[in-house]
């Protein structure tokens, strides 16, 4: 009962549009946790990597974007962001300017369970492939991880490539080290607008 309201408080944001999009808008939206990330830079994804995220939830746009919130760390402190992606004329693709130029596609979707999103970065002619697994719960069952390392072998990334970031239902699904700092935590937000150039 509990995602059938879910799903209907969801349904009115998806932006008007093809079938597919529509479609894809209830799969991804709503409250996500990081579970397990992959790349192959593995800076990008290690401890103060600047890809390594903590999601938190994803929003539709009027123009068929999406907005992630989400953390990440700061010199050891969580911070809150909000970033918007534009959708291009791809399914399931959309573009980020963020440390260079970003492509980020849906690669599977199961609004129930999990999303696996892949990011290629281009930034100083270098291009960096991460995959990143998200569930609706902070830990998932070791089926879908098994699912997550072989969809990360057929785009080239072997199980040496994957962090796991499940924390055990951790409020936020933020890493052990950020909490507990009572008023020593600096909180703050920043909200970042992404764009893709027109055309």
């Amino acid at each position: 009962e509990g995602m059938a309201l879910l799903l209907l408080s969801l349904e009115p944001r998806c932006p008007m549009g093809s079938h597919t999009h529509r479609s894809l808008c209830l799969q991804v939206l709503g409250t996500w946790c990081s579970i397990s990330m992959a790349a192959d830079d593995m800076r990008q994804i290690e401890e103060d990597g600047d890809l390594r995220v903590f999601m938190q939830s994803i929003k539709s746009l009027e123009n068929g974007g999406l907005k992630f919130s989400f953390h990440f760390m700061l010199h050891t402190e969580g911070v809150d962001v909000a970033m918007v992606c534009d959708k291009t004329d791809k399914s399931r693709e959309y573009t980020i300017t963020y440390l260079g130029e970003n492509r980020l596609q849906v690669l599977e979707a199961d609004y129930l369970r999990y999303v696996t999103f892949r990011l290629r970065n281009f930034r100083n002619r270098t291009e960096t492939q991460v995959l990143a697994l998200y569930g609706r719960f902070p830990e998932l069952k070791p089926s879908f991880l098994d699912r997550f390392e072989k969809l990360c072998k057929s785009h080239g990334l072997g199980p040496e490539n994957i962090v796991n970031l499940s924390n055990n239902g951790r409020p936020h699904c933020l890493p052990a080290s950020s909490l507990g700092k009572g008023s020593r935590q600096q909180k703050f937000i920043l909200l970042l607008q992404f764009w893709s150039p027109e055309v």
